[in-house]
């Protein structure tokens, strides 16, 4: 049971009254103070004294680390999908990764979980929420809170259909034809579709599909609804809560629909929700679109505790790609550090493809164009947006990663460095400020699932390949495949990355600009005892790096390599960097202490 203090109160009814007028305000806030008094499951500190999960007595450390999978990636026989990803999980990431994202397990009607037809319900055909708890005993989870949009198949909107009290407004109806042109799309489907209820035909919203059907939360009953879902989902032990597709969650006729203040406003509302229950809980949102847009979610540090990367996908392909990286530490030089008590999460591949949108006005768009030409050329897709004028504009890349890194821009066919190069570019990933983020299928370099996309007609069918669980077993125990080799690999980077205070999400960086050939950059801030410096390759070739020239390497005479425990003077002239090395750079000691016995003794 929650007693709201009275500054708790003041705070909700200040978010409400931005959203409502007095009558619907007081429903709102009456349903919402009637769930928290009815919430039994209060985790002070973020910590569950009856429970042997995990406790954060810190929001966030190095330790972090997060694999975003689907439930039903691996499927074998006897076993129910949920425990095929717990033993998989268990044998081969369990003490690299500590935070698993399992994108919707509810049951659904489409856009593999993104249509959901019950939040309430574990989806039976992947397990129940025994199997969830069973996952929480030893890894944090991230939940997706589908927070904009229901299945038309649900029961919600059965009930609107069907005229049933309080349903019958719980969806946007359009009359007339007024102009929406100015609405932002992320899809080239109409955004009106056909409803046909108990009252005849209606026109109801629907962003991304005929069969997701926008919620209308203008109606303060539809807030209550699912701030009660949102309960749910911190009662059943999510430690983080994705707020997919967050930015279209408010609608006006008039405007473009995305990112209005009432959504920024709801955002800051299930955060304050969220942190009465459980105080060490994390919102992140979903906001697939540019940079600036992006980072407005962190709000006056009262929005999203975390936002992705978005921009970092497909910059670092870019620059793996061309073998160029003057658009990654150009966008990298110029980005602001997040607001105290925010922190990035860093991705370079998810359930979705790489998205667009985020390097719009960083990458020019010839370079976004030859990009997509070149991932078309290794057995990609690219999906659309319908823009204001009617055209239509690359909104993202269907491909998996690793297949992305087959091959760069000028080479004639498939090279020997895909490994590398791709190794090179979750390396890059790992050492920017935020908590990294590995999807499944790069973990385990899964390449194109071209049968996937050709058995359900969707294009991101083809990086949301269901692995048959003996058979990846046998691919990566054989110790000779690619799979065997990545998820080796990372998994070994995860563990020396955790060693390193420098990596704490709260350390700050500073990029340097090293030329195309190179990303490099401090994690560095006062009070850190053993800074370091991380330099990579982004080409096929031996280079050449005069390191004594690089500011702040004068501090220490001598520097170790984190990757391969390799000594390297602050006096050498000429560093030789094999084709897509990444090298991690701390001083070998600090007044006559070692960084190497400081780190695993720590």
């Amino acid at each position: 049971m929650v007693a709201l203090t009275a500054s708790q109160q003041q705070q909700l009814q200040k978010r409400l009254s931005v959203l409502y007028g007095d009558d619907d305000l007081q429903i709102a806030y009456q349903g919402i103070e009637q769930l928290l008094v009815n919430f039994d499951k209060i985790l002070p500190a973020g910590c569950d004294p009856k429970s042997d999960a995990p406790c954060h007595p810190q929001r966030w450390t190095q330790n972090d680390a997060l694999l975003i999978t689907y439930g039903d990636t691996f499927l074998e026989e006897g076993k129910r999908p949920l425990q095929a990803l717990q033993k998989f999980l268990g044998k081969y990431v369990k003490e690299a990764i500590n935070c698993v994202h399992i994108l919707p397990f509810f049951p659904y009607s489409s856009d593999d979980g993104f249509s959901v037809i019950d939040y309430s319900m574990v989806d039976p055909d992947l397990g129940d929420w025994g199997d969830i708890d069973a996952l929480r005993q030893d890894y944090d989870l991230m939940f997706d809170f589908v927070v904009n949009h229901i299945s038309r198949e649900s029961l919600w909107f059965t009930n609107y259909k069907a005229n049933i009290e309080p349903y019958t407004e719980f969806f946007i109806e359009v009359e007339g034809e007024p102009d929406l042109s100015m609405v932002t799309r992320p899809r080239n489907t109409p955004l009106l579709v056909p409803a046909y209820t108990h009252r005849g035909r209606k026109k109801v919203w629907a962003t991304f599909s005929a069969d997701q059907i926008d919620l209308n939360f203008a109606n303060p009953k539809v807030l209550v609804k699912m701030m009660e879902i949102l309960l749910l989902y911190v009662a059943e032990g999510a430690r983080i809560i994705r707020l997919d597709a967050i930015g279209f969650l408010w609608k006006k006729i008039g405007t473009n629909c995305i990112h209005l203040p009432e959504t920024h406003e709801a955002v800051k509302l299930f955060r304050d929700v969220m942190e009465i229950v459980n105080p060490q809980a994390i919102v992140l949102t979903e906001t697939n679109v540019p940079h600036k847009e992006n980072l407005s979610y962190f709000g006056h540090q009262d929005e999203a505790h975390m936002v992705y990367q978005f921009s970092l996908a497909p910059l670092i392909l870019h620059a793996l790609h061309r073998g160029d990286g003057q658009y990654l530490t150009q966008w990298a030089l110029g980005l602001d550090a997040p607001p105290e008590g925010c922190t990035f999460l860093n991705f370079t591949a998810s359930h979705d493809g790489i998205g667009l949108r985020p390097v719009e006005g960083i990458l020019p768009d010839r370079e976004v164009g030859d990009l997509v030409n070149n991932m078309h050329r290794l057995g990609g897709f690219v999906s659309m947006k319908t823009n204001s004028d009617g055209s239509e504009s690359p909104y993202e890349i269907n491909i998996t990663y690793f297949s992305a890194m087959r091959e760069t821009h000028n080479s004639n066919g498939p090279d020997q460095w895909q490994v590398e190069r791709f190794i090179c570019s979750q390396n890059i990933m790992m050492t920017l400020q935020g908590i990294p983020a590995f999807y499944i299928h790069s973990l385990i370099a899964t390449p194109n699932d071209r049968e996937g996309v050709e058995k359900t007609g969707r294009t991101r069918s083809i990086n949301r390949k269901k692995w048959e669980y003996e058979y990846i077993e046998a691919m990566i125990e054989s110790g000779r495949t690619s799979n065997a080799e990545v998820i080796k690999r990372l998994t070994n980077l995860l563990m020396r990355r955790k060693k390193h205070k420098a990596f704490h999400p709260d350390i700050g960086q500073k990029v340097l600009d090293l030329g195309s050939d190179f990303f490099a950059l401090w994690r560095d801030e006062k009070g850190l005892r053993f800074p370091l410096l991380a330099i990579h390759n982004l080409t096929s070739e031996l280079k050449i790096l005069d390191i004594s020239a690089i500011e702040g390497i004068e501090r220490h005479s001598y520097w170790i390599n984190l990757l391969d425990n390799h000594g390297v003077s602050a006096q050498e002239q000429k560093f030789v960097m094999q084709p897509y090395q990444s090298i991690w750079l701390m001083p070998e000691q600090i007044d006559g202490e070692s960084a190497l016995w400081a780190m695993y003794t720590d």
